[in-house]
């Protein structure tokens, strides 16, 4: 893993985007706190990330009144 300040990431952008495709983790530094991080293509990023809205519908499950009905409801009670 790489460790670059921003100054040095913007001139040797080229050479870090090459090494990142050669497998290579790049964090860039601002001031000395990590603001960004190049990772490999393909590569988790870390994290799980979030999951689809298909697992995260079927989790939940179908509780009570659908929305589209309570709206229907509302505009004839208008």
């Amino acid at each position: 893993m790489l460790y670059v300040g921003v100054k040095e990431a913007r001139r040797r952008f080229s050479e870090l985007l090459s090494r990142c495709e050669r497998g290579e983790e790049i964090v860039i530094l601002r001031r000395g706190r990590v603001v960004s991080r190049l990772v490999p293509p393909g590569r988790p990023v870390g994290g799980s990330g979030f999951p689809s809205m298909a697992a995260f519908r079927r989790r939940i499950g179908r509780q009570g009144t659908s929305f589209a009905t309570l709206q229907r409801k509302d505009r004839d009670a208008r």
